[in-house]
């Protein structure tokens, strides 16, 4: 058994578009930010009350960060899987500060796009789906960009997307979760 797990699934919706940013190197770091609300009823008042969390969230994988730029828009609803990580950086008046976030890594994470809302732009054939670059599949349904090269873990060696990996051709049915 290991000695410790450091994952984080989160299902929420986006609050602004995706920001992207390059490195000086030339790599792609795309920023988003996950609302995910809590609903109950107040015991003494009766009311319905609502709490939400925001989630940072850091895509360094560039085939994800992809995808992420070109199909994600405020409002979308996603899984996000990742670790946490904190990192300690300085303000401009000099103070230490620390933020922590959810990172989807190079080799690790997943982000699957859970809803059919679109805002206007091309979506390039996709219904629903996700994509993959570690070792679950965890997708929607068949469409979209699901799994690059097969069983590899998105080691590379794959030679392109395989939207129907994991995918059970004979079966119809659609299992409620």
């Amino acid at each position: 058994m290991a000695g410790s797990v450091n994952k984080v699934i989160l299902v929420g919706n986006l609050g602004r578009d995706p920001e992207t940013r390059n490195t000086q190197s030339g790599s792609k770091i795309v920023n988003l930010a996950i609302a995910t609300s809590d609903t109950w009823n107040d015991r003494n008042s009766g009311e319905r009350r609502e709490r939400t969390e925001w989630h940072r969230v850091v895509i360094f994988n560039e085939r994800v960060g992809e995808v992420a730029e070109r199909y994600l828009r405020k409002g979308r609803k996603v899984y996000i899987e990742g670790e946490l990580r904190t990192r300690k950086w300085t303000d401009q008046q000099g103070v230490e500060k620390y933020t922590t976030e959810v990172v989807i890594d190079r080799f690790r994470g997943n982000l699957v796009l859970l809803d059919g809302q679109r805002s206007g732009g091309d979506d390039g054939g996709y219904n629903d789906g996700g994509y993959n670059d570690g070792g679950s599949n965890f997708g929607g349904q068949q469409a979209g960009p699901a799994n690059r090269g097969g069983n590899n873990g998105g080691m590379g060696g794959g030679n392109g997307w395989d939207s129907s990996a994991g995918h059970d051709q004979g079966l119809d049915d659609e299992i409620p979760f």
